[in-house]
């Protein structure tokens, strides 16, 4: 139990570390280099780690055996640097979970393919990684703020609605959390199969196998 545990925390830091390395990279790479002059895009996950979001929630949410997601250090990122503000905003967000999708697939690729030949923790790691890589994703999906998703679906409307709405991050963190809380329970009530988030993750889940398989089967 404490082995499977310690893997699965390992697995949840290199996926949150990379997802904001991921946003950090492509800012860069679109004219902002604040992450970088700061030293923010290093692999050292010492420089990403929060307490609580890289740590402390991830590992509690393993310990029950719930859907594993977090969050490290924002990366800094000066948006009005950016080239093409209107769609470097949306590139910047997506940029992370873009990430975490090809790093599920790897994972889930060599699962499905190698995993008779694995041994026992390289399996454990490799099934951990492949599920929070695949939940932070869809998780930063939910187009609320301050998840990405917020600035891929409204980031690029010119409209201050929009731009008020994308820009509400502090304002929100608590709000979200208790919908995170609420949502399960609430859902739970009227489903008799989990609740709406483990629903949607499964969902993703099982998507991610299909597609492997859908991809190596041309």
């Amino acid at each position: 139990m404490a082995a499977s545990l310690i893997i699965s925390l390992c697995a949840a830091v290199i996926a949150i570390v990379a997802h904001e390395i991921s946003h950090g990279w492509a800012a860069r790479l679109l004219g902002d280099d604040t992450a970088y002059r700061m030293h923010r895009l290093s692999l050292n996950p010492l420089h990403h780690v929060d307490p609580v979001g890289t740590v402390i929630l991830p590992a509690i949410l393993s310990f029950f055996h719930l859907p594993v997601f977090g969050w490290a250090k924002p990366v800094p990122v000066d948006f009005s640097r950016l080239r093409n503000q209107t769609w470097a905003v949306v590139i910047v967000a997506a940029a992370g979970i873009v990430t975490n999708l090809i790093l599920a697939f790897i994972s889930g690729s060599l699962i499905v393919f190698y995993a008779p030949f694995l041994p026992d923790v390289v399996k454990v790691f490799l099934s951990a990684f492949t599920i929070v890589n695949l939940v932070l994703a869809l998780f930063n999906l939910i187009p609320v703020p301050p998840l990405d998703g917020s600035k891929i679906f409204f980031g690029w409307i010119q409209k201050p609605w929009a731009q008020k709405y994308v820009l509400f991050e502090r304002q929100m963190i608590m709000p979200l959390i208790l919908i995170l809380v609420v949502l399960p329970w609430l859902s739970r009530q009227f489903m008799t199969n989990g609740d709406v988030l483990t629903a949607y993750f499964n969902s993703g889940l099982k998507l991610l196998f299909r597609f492997i398989r859908f991809i190596y089967a041309l």
